[in-house]
């Protein structure tokens, strides 16, 4: 299945959503490429590098209630905590687009925070004290995103719901943390250290493979603890290097091939630290994915998002239909069903795709 690249343009909001009596909230998915350290022996744990993709999205409409309506159990859970937080009465929401959940697109971060703003503007609770700020998304999402229990590892995917691009977080100061996270909201998003737009006319691709959804919950916690008790520190070391002296200047600059490059790079180096708790360097069937797109001549930067199955490489507009044809064929030879993308990487956040009726 084909998708198009290009989103189709979005009317910024107004600036007041004052009378808002149905808003509606679009997110792009998010590719999480891994992490900077996953060893208790250094300074700072996490550290998620990733990007904001234009597509696939989520998107949500809310409209004022006494109460929570919704017809997903997730997304009434969310809805639920939004209503407490913002201390407003209620909420109704139906999910016009909805992201495929637990295959490493960022579904439940950009589905939580899609909620909370549009549960905010519906009610006219301006989440954003500076009425002259420069920016398209209300700050005060990332001070609540840690109530909407998300951000408590990786930043990445809040950094993306407000600005979009190419991301790298801050991580964790380790001194917080055992081999379990802090309680639930007990932590605060790690500050972004780098961001970039990248070119236009790059597009990445993104396979996702009818195969057992990723790991989340307990399930997430429980094998990440497993990482971090055992995971080497020196291979943070090595990937200190790789951020600083290959992805992050590739990035700046718009060289995709050195760009895709120091990503594969840092999915091998991050596969190592997963290898025992996910059965390989990637995971089944993803890894048998990326061992044959790594040998497409178009693609660079093959690996896999987050615990998968999702597998994603980085082409651009001239060679886009050769490399998805590269991946329905590796789809095929392994008698996997499954869908195809491409997408832009995000130019923007969520917060450029807010519609108030």
């Amino acid at each position: 299945m084909r998708h198009s690249s290009d989103p189709a343009t979005t009317p910024a909001p107004s600036s007041s959503a004052a009378g808002t009596d149905r808003v509606t909230v679009s997110a792009g998915a998010r590719l999480h490429v891994g992490f900077q350290n996953l060893s208790l022996a250094r300074e700072r744990l996490y550290g998620g590098i990733g990007i904001g993709l234009a597509e696939p999205r989520v998107t949500v409409v809310a409209t004022r209630a006494t109460d929570v309506v919704a017809d997903d159990p997730l997304v009434r859970r969310y809805a639920s905590r939004a209503v407490d937080i913002l201390g407003v009465p209620g909420v109704s929401l139906t999910v016009d687009e909805q992201l495929p959940r637990h295959v490493g697109l960022g579904s439940g971060t950009q589905l939580a925070l899609s909620i909370l703003a549009a549960t905010a503007r519906v009610h006219d609770h301006d989440l954003d004290p500076d009425p002259d700020h420069d920016h398209n998304y209300d700050p005060q999402i990332r001070s609540r995103a840690p109530a909407m229990g998300r951000g408590g590892r990786s930043g990445v995917g809040v950094a993306t719901f407000e600005n979009g691009g190419f991301v790298v977080d801050a991580g964790h100061p380790t001194n917080r943390f055992t081999t379990a996270p802090p309680a639930e909201g007990d932590w605060t998003v790690p500050p972004v250290v780098a961001r970039h737009n990248l070119p236009d006319d790059w597009r990445f691709l993104v396979v996702v493979p009818d195969a057992e959804p990723g790991r989340s919950g307990e399930d997430e916690d429980a094998s990440m603890r497993a990482v971090v008790e055992r995971a080497d520190p020196a291979i943070a070391d090595e990937l200190a290097g790789v951020v600083t002296r290959k992805l992050l200047p590739a990035a700046a600059a718009g060289r995709l091939e050195a760009f895709g490059e120091a990503v594969r790079e840092i999915g091998h180096k991050n596969g190592a630290w997963y290898a025992d708790a996910q059965g390989g360097v990637f995971r089944p069937p993803a890894g048998e994915l990326v061992e044959e797109l790594e040998g497409c001549p178009v693609l660079s930067g093959v690996g896999q998002s987050s615990w998968g199955p999702v597998v994603y490489g980085v082409t651009d507009r001239e060679h886009a239909d050769e490399a998805v044809t590269a991946a329905e064929n590796a789809l095929a030879d392994r008698e996997l069903g499954g869908s195809v993308m491409l997408s832009r990487a995000a130019p923007s956040g969520a917060g450029a795709r807010i519609r108030v009726d």
